[in-house]
């Protein structure tokens, strides 16, 4: 080579190395743009990093890049910003004084390289905009018709499906929270995508696997990862277990309730296997005596159901099973079921009668397939009489009549037991429940009277007057009668008997009547009486009772419409007054008497002085009563008030006195 030939040489070279010092454009490595991260519909901040004064920034343009082809989307003139028509018109402001561009409404249609320009094209800064978007929640689909042991290939278990994710997600299979990886002819993942309007993914993965049967009871779920500008994140979706057929081996029998059967439970009889599907089975039972052996019908469960179970359901029992799949039969271990049991109990004789004052003895049977315990007991009160299957009853009285119930039970078995009740019958004339009663009532008013008795024959009832009389059965040897009558003027004078009777005898109760008044009673000697009626305000009650039997009686001036009755057929129990007592009461209630008679002896007279009193026998009345054995003096007061016109005296026969025809004092107890 020549001398001009090796000059050309160097002055290339020098060229060169100028040039490459210079920066010309595309002739050195461009630096990796600036990395910008936000969420979709977040708004992206686009700065453009030039390197030189600010006033140079008054005229730049931005570009994007979108498969490599680069489109005008802003210009900055003198400090003012223009949007180019196209897909961000609208979008772009500028912020910072015009140092930087701001992008709203974020898509993953963004996610691209974004570049500002200055006047001079070597004056570029470029800048890579990421968009993410969290996925939903993981939805989850498992495969319900099942997988069978015996497939040869992977079968699909389940499928994860995550919607509306940016970028698309990554997904990880996991069973009993071990994640599963691909394996040859044993698990295989396929995952696909699909890519919205939106520009938002949907990805879709299955799991294919082979499973056992160790495998029924296992958890899968899916887990899918994704990134946002804050990190990296991931969603679960919930656990599922996919059916999982194998084979039966074994076949067993399971009774409920477990323990000790006795009849009138519900007793269920089921059968079970350790396969998937069960096998059809069927339930097969031998007769304890007769051994033979027939099918029990279950129900659409497969469940033999014994409600209420009986002592014929005793027996032995086994399952039978038969795989449709593999048509394998299989038979349960034969199991004993007793059902225990206490049959009807029998008391003889059936329908006891005896005399009063005699006695009577009842025998009570029953069977069990187990040890029995008797007891006889009062159907009345509970008590508990005798054990052992005989009750004795000596010198039976009356009150001893009604039901005894033997009750035979199995200690062994706790609530079995059967009884059976008897009514025994001791003959004799009917027995009132009460001797008589007082009742208060209203004239006009409609009033029910009732009146009960038993006896054996059983006693009939009549009353004797008129109304609509019901009877109802208490115990088979009483009955109970009541009569609605109208309360008139002439069945407060008679008042009410009710009359029971059988082939024995007979009984009475006698009912009396008295309007709701009160009333003073003053009763002395053997003779006669009198009776002052007189209205009298609410007092505390006063209780003065006979020192004499015979003539004994009870004043109660409580709010009730019914006297304190007598027990029929019984003698009274009432406490008596002693003697020094009674004179006591009578010292005082003359001594009271004189005081007051002296007042109202003086007030007659004034208004007799006046001419405003007549004079006459009217309003007078005379009792007679039945000679007494000895003096007494009785005093009777009620609460209720009587209007100030009956001040009158009336005597039991009806005629009318004045006070003083007889002697008496009469006196007003309101001062």
């Amino acid at each position: 080579m020549g001398r001009s030939g090796l000059i050309c040489a160097f002055l290339l070279a020098v060229c060169c190395c100028s040039r490459r010092a210079a920066g010309v454009p595309g002739e050195a490595e461009q630096p990796e743009p600036e990395l910008v991260e936000v969420e979709v519909g977040h708004t992206a901040l686009l700065k453009c990093g030039l390197s030189h004064a600010q006033g140079n920034l008054s005229h730049v343009d931005w570009f994007s890049v979108h498969k490599e082809k680069r489109t005008l989307i802003f210009r900055v003139r003198q400090g003012q910003g223009q949007s180019e028509p196209g897909e961000y018109q609208n979008r772009l402001s500028l912020q910072d004084k015009g140092t930087a561009l701001a992008l709203t409404g974020i898509t993953p249609h963004d996610d691209r390289i974004f570049t500002c320009q200055g006047r001079r094209r070597a004056q570029e800064h470029r800048i890579r905009l990421r968009v993410y978007k969290a996925p939903e929640e993981p939805s989850i689909q498992v495969n319900t018709l099942g997988i069978s042991v015996n497939s040869e290939e992977p079968v699909e278990v389940a499928t994860c499906i995550g919607r509306n994710g940016y970028p698309v997600p990554q997904v990880t299979w996991y069973k009993n929270g071990q994640s599963l990886k691909e394996e040859k002819n044993r698990v295989h993942i396929q995952s696909f995508q699909t890519e919205e309007s939106s520009g938002l993914f949907t990805l879709r993965s299955v799991l294919q696997a082979q499973v056992s049967k160790e495998d029924k009871d296992a958890q899968f779920y899916c887990e899918l990862s994704y990134r946002l500008p804050s990190g990296n994140h991931m969603k679960e979706s919930k656990e599922v277990t996919v059916p999982v057929f194998y084979p039966a081996e074994r076949v067993w029998l399971e009774v409920e309730p477990e323990g000790v059967l006795k009849e009138g439970d519900r007793v269920e009889i089921r059968c079970l296997a350790d396969g998937n599907p069960q096998p059809h089975f069927s339930i097969i039972k031998q007769n304890l005596n007769t051994r033979e052996t027939e099918e029990e019908r279950m129900d659409d469960n497969g469940v033999l159901v014994l409600d209420p179970a009986q002592k014929e359901h005793s027996g032995h029992y086994e399952c039978q099973g038969l795989d449709l799949e593999t048509t394998a039969s299989l038979q349960s271990d034969r199991q004993e079921l007793v059902v225990n049991y206490v049959s009807d109990v029998r008391v003889s004789p059936a329908a006891p009668e005896s005399q009063e004052g005699s006695s009577l003895t009842l025998n009570c049977e029953a069977e069990s397939n187990q040890d029995l315990q008797f007891q006889w007991l009062r159907e009345k009160t509970g008590k508990l009489l005798a054990k052992g299957q005989m009750l004795q009853l000596h010198k039976l009285k009356r009150e001893e009549g009604g039901g005894y119930r033997c009750l035979a039970s199995v200690p062994s078995v706790p609530g079995l037991n059967r009884s059976q009740l008897v009514n025994v019958a001791v003959f004799g004339p009917p027995w009132m429940a009460l001797r008589e009663k007082k009742m208060w009532v209203k004239e006009n008013s409609v009033l029910n009277l009732s009146c009960e008795a038993s006896g054996h024959p059983r006693p009939s009832i009549v009353w004797s007057v008129h109304g609509t009389a019901s009877e109802q059965d208490q115990e088979p040897q009483s009955v109970l009668s009541v009569l609605n009558v109208l309360v008139t003027p002439e069945l407060l004078e008679t008042g009410a008997e009710c009359v029971a009777s059988n082939s024995l005898g007979r009984n009475t109760t006698i009912i009396f009547l008295e309007l709701g008044k009160g009333w003073v009673l003053l009763q002395r000697g053997r003779g006669q009486a009198h009776v002052g009626l007189i209205p009298l305000p609410p007092l505390t009650p006063i209780h003065f009772m006979s020192s004499t039997p015979d003539s004994n009686r009870t004043t109660n001036l409580s709010t009730s419409t019914i006297s304190p009755p007598a027990r029929a057929n019984s003698t009274s129990t009432e406490k008596k007054l002693t003697e020094p007592e009674s004179k006591g009461v009578v010292i005082v209630a003359v001594t009271v008497c004189v005081l007051v008679l002296a007042l109202l002896g003086a007030v007659l007279y004034f208004f007799y002085k006046k001419g405003k009193l007549p004079c006459g026998r009217s309003g007078k009345q005379e009792i007679t009563l039945p000679p007494s054995p000895k003096s007494e003096f009785v005093v009777e007061v009620k609460s209720d008030k009587l209007p100030e016109e009956m001040g009158l005296l009336q005597g039991s026969n009806g005629d009318k006195r004045a006070p003083g025809d007889q002697g008496e004092k009469y006196i007003d107890l309101r001062h």
